[in-house]
């Protein structure tokens, strides 16, 4: 029997590096992993495939998926709508991946409701200091982005105690593990395995019964 794949919620601090975690996870462990696609209503930009980067939608196809509650979760952001199809997420845990993905804590806590058993985790750098060094260290922000950033992190910061795990990124090989060791861990809770238990069971009784 094929178990089933854990969602993950991946939050934290603009520069915490969820995203170069996210592909490591996807590189290191592809068998194991898929990134749930968003779709939005914006314009493809130049790069972008359908159905890789984003299912672009028209306005009242989308509008259409929220009145039919497709979606787990939706945002509205300078006149386009993002979010996370329901199926595609659904469809992926099914094929016994590990769905990731990354949105903030409000989106989070949409998931949450809708799908409880989704892992939460919120990942931070080790301190607030090593978090201005980062964005520092990326060498594309201007003084006004960083102080935004920063300033920023302090509205992310707030109701991330909802989350299951807080994990922190000071050696980032040592966090992928870690990461990986915690889905790997929830993944064999007993409520997750009722199913395999309960077939087991059915086996072990069949077998008295010979």
């Amino acid at each position: 029997m094929k178990q089933k794949g854990q969602l993950i919620i991946m939050s934290g601090f603009s520069g915490a590096g969820k995203g170069t975690i996210t592909r490591a996870l996807l590189d290191t462990y592809q068998d194991e992993y898929a990134l749930s696609i968003s779709a939005t209503t914006r314009a493809p930009r130049e790069g972008e495939q359908e159905g890789v980067h984003y299912f672009f939608l028209a306005k009242d196809a989308f509008e259409q998926m929220i009145s039919e509650g497709a979606f787990l979760e939706y945002a509205q952001y300078v006149g386009n709508y993002y979010g996370t199809p329901k199926k595609y997420v659904e469809d992926q845990l099914e094929l016994g991946k590990n769905v990731i993905l990354e949105i903030e804590i409000q989106g989070a806590l949409q998931v949450k409701k809708m799908m409880p058993e989704a892992l939460l985790l919120f990942i931070t750098p080790p301190s607030a200091k090593e978090l201005e060094a980062r964005l520092r260290g990326r060498g594309t922000e201007t003084e006004e982005v960083i102080a935004s950033r920063m300033a920023r992190a302090i509205q992310e910061a707030e109701g991330c105690e909802v989350y299951d795990y807080l994990v922190i990124n000071d050696n980032l090989e040592q966090c992928i593990s870690h990461i990986h060791q915690i889905i790997q861990s929830e993944k064999s809770k007993m409520n997750l395995n009722i199913d395999l238990i309960n077939q087991i069971r059915k086996e072990l009784n069949e077998m008295k019964g010979e």
